[in-house]
């Protein structure tokens, strides 16, 4: 029996105030963390529960669309703008879980969601560096089909769960936060970080600090956009590989183009190098190859998880064929 104390936030400041101190823990929708504390992998001392705080999701006159943190993953993937302007983020949220999770996560909670290696998720029996630092890994080295083959270290090579998080790294999302020394805005692709030597570190936020808000710049490019995710079943399983992109033309010439990978390492991947391949180059098969060769040519497969480089390169090369009316 885990003993903690429950507080239940009145408002953004109240819940920065009530976190502070000992090993405070945000709950949202509690569908990650409750099931972490039932495994004995968190044992927070205080749950702050900030599921009533206010959860909108406003247009700003420049088309800027603000997201509450607190809005819940149905709420989100159905909302008319969301699916008319950012139609990779509706596909990622449906593919991220069942309905019924998706009915009670949060849109903060998804992006502070933990890993799903089964090592971490086993205290009594597996070491691993990320739950306790310098305890090592029992993943590198027993099975990995499913671990990281970009930005692992040999301290960790866990995967990032989120889908959502993966389609608003591509749309340029921006997190709000809240904490004891104020608010910031971070851009979502830096919000989570590399393990390197410290994997127990697994975002950039201080303690105590809440994500209030996520900010998504207008939509105009983000509407020739898409989210495949491959994965071992159609129900509900996490990503071997998925790619959000979104993608502008002028005629067959690409202008521009947003790509992000799930499952291939321990954040949401921002696809950088195949971006910048894409850029003013036509919009081919041929080119979206040579994209996708430039993303993985860092990859670095562990035993059990070699396939993941090809299925990564396949898996983009089809999704920019499906944008740009191509055989995908």
């Amino acid at each position: 029996m885990i003993e903690f104390e429950y507080a239940r936030a009145t408002d953004v400041a109240d819940a920065v105030r009530l976190a502070r101190g000992g090993r405070a823990r945000y709950l949202g929708g509690g569908t990650n963390l409750v099931d972490l504390m039932r495994q004995g992998v968190e044992a927070p001392t205080r749950l702050v529960d900030v599921s009533g705080l206010p959860g909108g999701i406003d247009e700003a006159p420049d088309g800027r669309l603000l997201i509450g943190a607190a809005v819940r993953n149905t709420a989100l993937a159905t909302h008319r703008t969301v699916r008319q302007r950012y139609p990779v983020l509706t596909r990622a949220i449906v593919a991220g879980a069942s309905g019924q999770v998706r009915n009670m996560a949060t849109v903060g909670g998804n992006l502070l969601q933990r890993t799903r290696c089964p090592y971490f998720s086993d205290p009594d029996g597996s070491p691993c560096n990320r739950r306790s630092p310098g305890q090592g890994c029992a993943a590198i080295g027993g099975h990995t089909r499913d671990l990281a083959i970009l930005g692992a270290s040999p301290s960790c090579a866990a995967t990032h769960p989120s889908d959502m998080a993966v389609a608003l790294v591509a749309l340029d999302a921006v997190v709000h936060v809240t904490g004891a020394a104020g608010e910031r805005r971070v851009p979502l692709a830096d919000l989570h970080r590399l393990p390197g030597d410290r994997p127990d570190v697994e975002t950039v936020l201080e303690p105590g600090e809440l994500v209030t808000a996520v900010e998504l710049p207008p939509g105009g490019s983000a509407v020739r956009s898409t989210y495949r995710k491959v994965r071992d079943r159609a129900g509900f399983a996490f990503a071997l590989v998925s790619v959000a992109a979104a993608i502008e033309l002028d005629g067959g010439t690409v202008v521009g183009a947003r790509l992000a990978l799930g499952g291939v390492a321990p954040k949401p991947w921002r696809a950088a190098r195949a971006e910048a391949v894409l850029a003013g180059g036509p919009a081919t098969t041929a080119a979206f190859r040579a994209a996708a060769d430039a993303e993985l040519a860092d990859a670095r497969p562990l035993a059990g998880n070699a396939f993941k480089v090809e299925l990564a390169r396949r898996t983009i090369v089809a999704v920019l064929e499906q944008l740009t009316g191509g055989p995908a």
